[in-house]
């Protein structure tokens, strides 16, 4: 017996959206194998039309924040960029009860605190790996790898994009 499918809301159809959306489409068969569960991309957020973007049989809505409010949606990725509205609708988003992934290394800098008190109250998981060092899993290394060592500093070098 399957569980239901994991039904993804994406927000954001850039380069990296579209990239995303792609890989869990092209990738569906290897992501069940590996977790056991069927990942769906069932909604999609996008501010303009895209004619030549693929979403499959994804609903697309023109306000992202449908996508938030959206009953199905099980996890929200956030990719739209800047602070103030993907705050918004990530808070809106685990008001919902929304699992969140994000690549937006500025609203981690300036609201990664305060949206992981909301998530953590929420009882939902706020997952940011991929707005940090480049998407090298580093916090999973940290988070559990590390686990038993005392870390006291972590050092790296930045570059013009971080925050």
């Amino acid at each position: 017996m399957s569980r239901k499918p994991l039904n993804i809301g994406v927000c954001g159809v850039g380069t990296v959206g579209l990239a995303t959306i792609e890989i869990l489409r092209d990738h569906s068969e290897t992501l069940l194998a590996r977790s056991g569960q069927a990942m769906v991309v069932s909604h999609v957020g996008a501010r303009r039309e895209h004619p030549n973007h693929d979403y499959g049989e994804a609903r697309v809505s023109r306000d992202v924040f449908d996508v938030a409010r959206d009953p199905d949606v099980d996890v929200l990725v956030e990719l739209i960029g800047g602070t103030s509205a993907a705050y918004d609708l990530i808070k809106r988003a685990i008001q919902q009860g929304k699992h969140i992934v994000t690549a937006n290394k500025a609203l981690i800098a300036e609201h990664g605190t305060a949206l992981a008190v909301a998530a953590e109250k929420a009882d939902v998981v706020l997952a940011y790996e991929a707005a940090v060092a480049g998407g090298i899993p580093v916090i999973k290394a940290l988070r559990e790898g590390l686990a038993g060592n005392r870390i006291k500093r972590l050092q790296g070098i930045l570059n013009g994009t971080c925050n």
